[in-house]
Parts: structure tokens; C-alpha cells; sequence
């Protein structure tokens, strides 16, 4: 019989300690150190592979292009990198009722591949009123298998040998060989190291879907992470309706890039055009209004910015943003008052992007100033007006990447005038939209109003 060790995780970030503590030096963590039970192998395996490896020049190594399974969701193909890689293992992680099972249960009903679903949260009964509702045309190859342990997901996978594997989630499975309960560290550990070898030997790709802690990581060892090939993250705010899929790590494909859906009855919709969707059909002209020009990867995109702009009631001025970083806005509120003499310390400022949509771009700096003194003065910005600028500390306007795509798509979608920084290497062909070049927060307010 193999010996038992008995050894300390931290369920918040799976450091191992011999011995119990009340806090975790790795983290901070109080009380999160678990006693678990680690089950030796009772055979020495070999250091090395019986394989005989030979060392080897860089440039004789014979490379291929990976092939990739076409999914039914485009947003989906542009995020992994024009598709799945065969034998790739994919996590995905957001918060509770974000959509995580509802995209991968529509990506199982509309594939024409033999799918294996297995789930460890919901019965069977459950997926199929699911699926019911999601579409009318279901895949007759989707096959279901309600279980949590391991090595009965692995011997009929074996048995079924399907094309795609999804495995919702990673913290419901346990194995036998470790005497712990699901969603420990070293049971996900485990589990997660089986079913990546079981898709490296067949070949075959595998979705799973991982719980988030409340800080938003995904839970469980941070290795997890480094052992899949895809990590997807799949956010948004459940009180609107707009759901972004981006990729924080991907070894077949860019990290920029991001999906973006729309959450309706019949479950995820794909957003083709967002730009069109989030901009706000004004019926009048508000101040404190501005569209600016960003970019998600290699898509371009409008939003909308609004700002407020009123008297501290209160004393002590409040600073409010919500999808735009606070301290951000922090330092234009100041290169404002600084560099452009604008009196903003004694005003309550709040700004808010639209459509429950975060960016970090800097290029929403320039509509953000726009927003802020349009409230400021009460003096409505154009609604055929749009931004694309960075804002210095010296308040002088920098240029931004990609500026020709940026141009583009607000020409597309009928705007007379966009505004960016006058150092942009714009392409010398003729545009549709006039493009105003400006250099300084003085120059820029002079023609704006």
C-alpha cells in the first residue's frame, strides 16, 4: 500500500507547507490553510523517458501550421486565434451566471462533431430544458454525462472518442488517488493534469470551466493557469446586457483580441458591429457628451463617454468613474487645472462609459477632457463630433496606435469630424471625415467650442 503524507494548501494560492499556519506568507491569507492528504506512488518512476531525445539546432527544427476546428461562433474564433487547436485544453473563468455554461453549451449544439458535455453541477435534465430554450436545431451528436469523478469522465471519453471535450467545472471533479474533497488545491491539480494528458494523446480539445474567487482570479493553484494552453476570462457587468471574452493567455494566438456578446432570451448573441449598439441615438444635444475612438485588439470601437460636472455640495469634492480608471482620472482632472488654468478642485466629477463597458485605452483620455470641460462650461459637444488622443502631463496631446483604423471606423459610421493629436503619422490619402490636428488642452478647447 502506498504512504500517505499529509501536507498544508492554501486554498487562495495553493502554496504548500509542511506544517499549519495561521497565515499564509505566500498571499496574506488568514485561515485558509487546509490539511490535506498527498498519496505517494508506491513504484519509483523513471526520472527520464525511455524515449532517446537528441539535442538539436534551432533552425533544423520542422515546423507545421496547427490545424484549427472552425466553431460556429465567430467572436469565439477571433479570440482563440482563428479557432480551436486540436488537442488544446482551453479555461475559462468569469463570475456566477456571467454565461460560461451557456456559451459552451451553445458552441455543443451548433458543432457538427461528436461532443462529450460532462457536468458536475447540473443534471441532465437541467442541460436539456437548457438547451431547449437556447435553440430549436440541437446537435444529435452532443452527448451528456453527469459525474464528478475523474476516472469515469476519462474511461468513457475513452470509449466515446469525441472531437471536443467540455467539462463544466474543474472544481466539481475528484480523483480517487487523493483523499480530499472536490475543488481543493490538490485535487484540481490532479484532475486538471489527467485530463491535459488525455488531450495531448488524443488529440482531442478540451474546454473546462474554472470558478473565480472573489477578487476575480480564477480559483484554485495559480500552476493551473500555467499548465492549459488558453486562458479565456469571460466578464461584464450582470445588471446590462453586453458580455466581453478576452484572452489572458493564449500559445496559438494574440492576447489583444476580444469577443463581444449579447445576452438575450434565446442565451448569447453575437455583437458583429458594437460600435452601433453602444453609441446613443440623441434625440438632443446634452453637454458633457463625447464619442471616443478605441481600439480592443485589431477592432475598432466607439463608446460613449459621459461626464458630470457640478458644484461640491458636500465639502470635500467626490470623484467618480465607472468602466474608466479612477486615478486616471485623477491625473486629467489635474493636467486640467495645472496646465490649462481650468478650476476643477472644488467640483464634483463623474464619468461614466456606457453600455457597462472597461477599457484601459489611452486613447479615451482626449473624449474623456471633452466630457469634462462640455459639462463644465454646459456647452454641448456636436454629436458628429469623435476623440482619439492621449493626454501628457504637460497637457500636451499625444498620438495613439493604429490611428488610420481608428479614422476608418468612425468615417464608416457617418461622422464629419474626429479629433487627434497633430504628431500622428495619418496616411496621405483622402477621408471622408475631416480630421482636426491638435497639440496642446488650450489649442484643443479653442476649437472645440
Amino acid at each position: 500500500m502506498a504512504k500517505l503524507k499529509t501536507a498544508y494548501f492554501c486554498q487562495n494560492c495553493g502554496t504548500q507547507y509542511p506544517q499549519w499556519l495561521g497565515q499564509c506568507k505566500n498571499c496574506g491569507e488568514w485561515n485558509t490553510l487546509v490539511e490535506e492528504v498527498v498519496e505517494k506512488p508506491s513504484h519509483k518512476t523513471p526520472p527520464f523517458s525511455k524515449t532517446k531525445q537528441h539535442v538539436i539546432n534551432i533552425v533544423e527544427v520542422v515546423t507545421s501550421e496547427e490545424p484549427r476546428i472552425k466553431t460556429p461562433s465567430d467572436e469565439l474564433n477571433r479570440v482563440l486565434g482563428g479557432g480551436i487547436v486540436l488537442g488544446s485544453v482551453t479555461l475559462i473563468g468569469g463570475e456566477p451566471g456571467i454565461g460560461k455554461s451557456t456559451l459552451l453549451l451553445q458552441l455543443a449544439l451548433k458543432m457538427k462533431k461528436k461532443i462529450f458535455y460532462v457536468s458536475g453541477e447540473e443534471s441532465a435534465s437541467q442541460i436539456k430544458m437548457r438547451a431547449d430554450r437556447l435553440t430549436e436545431i440541437q446537435n444529435p451528436n452532443c452527448f451528456l454525462f453527469t459525474e464528478t469523478s475523474l476516472e469515469k469522465i476519462l474511461h468513457e471519453a475513452k470509449k466515446l472518442e469525441p472531437d471536443f471535450m467540455i467539462i463544466d467545472s474543474i472544481q466539481t471533479l475528484q480523483s480517487q488517488l487523493i483523499e480530499s474533497s472536490p475543488g481543493t488545491v490538490s485535487q484540481i491539480r490532479e484532475c486538471s493534469n489527467e485530463i491535459i494528458k488525455y488531450a495531448k494523446e488524443n488529440n482531442t480539445p478540451v474546454f473546462l470551466v474554472g470558478h473565480i474567487t472573489k477578487d476575480g482570479q480564477i480559483a484554485g493553484p495559480k500552476v493551473l493557469e500555467h499548465m492549459v494552453d488558453v486562458v479565456l476570462n469571460f466578464d461584464g457587468d450582470r445588471n446590462h446586457l453586453f458580455r466581453l471574452l478576452r484572452a489572458n493567455k493564449n500559445r496559438f494566438g494574440s492576447t489583444s483580441e476580444i469577443g463581444i456578446y449579447e445576452m438575450v432570451s434565446q442565451g448569447l448573441k453575437e455583437i458583429k458591429n458594437p460600435s452601433e449598439i453602444l453609441i446613443t441615438k440623441k434625440f438632443e444635444e446634452l453637454s458633457g457628451n463625447s464619442v471616443a475612438v478605441t481600439l480592443e485588439g485589431n477592432r475598432p470601437m466607439l463608446l460613449e463617454i459621459q461626464a458630470l460636472v457640478s458644484t461640491a455640495v458636500y465639502g470635500t469634492p467626490q470623484r467618480s468613474s465607472t468602466g474608466f480608471d479612477s486615478k486616471r482620472l485623477n491625473m486629467l482632472l489635474a493636467v486640467l487645472e495645472k496646465r490649462a488654468g481650468f478650476q476643477l478642485g472644488a467640483k464634483d466629477v463623474f464619468l461614466n462609459i456606457t453600455g457597462g463597458i472597461k477599457t484601459d485605452d489611452p486613447a479615451l483620455d482626449l473624449a474623456v477632457v471633452a466630457s469634462v470641460l462640455s459639462s463644465n462650461e454646459d456647452i454641448a459637444i456636436s454629436e458628429h463630433y469623435c476623440f482619439a488622443g492621449e493626454i501628457g502631463l504637460s497637457g500636451e496631446i499625444r498620438p495613439v496606435a493604429q490611428v488610420e483604423q481608428r479614422i476608418t471606423e468612425a468615417e464608416k459610421l457617418g461622422y464629419e469630424k474626429i479629433f487627434v493629436s497633430n504628431l500622428n503619422k495619418i496616411p496621405k490619402r483622402k477621408f471622408g471625415i475631416k480630421i482636426e490636428e491638435v497639440s496642446k488642452i488650450e489649442d484643443f478647447h479653442e476649437r472645440l467650442f
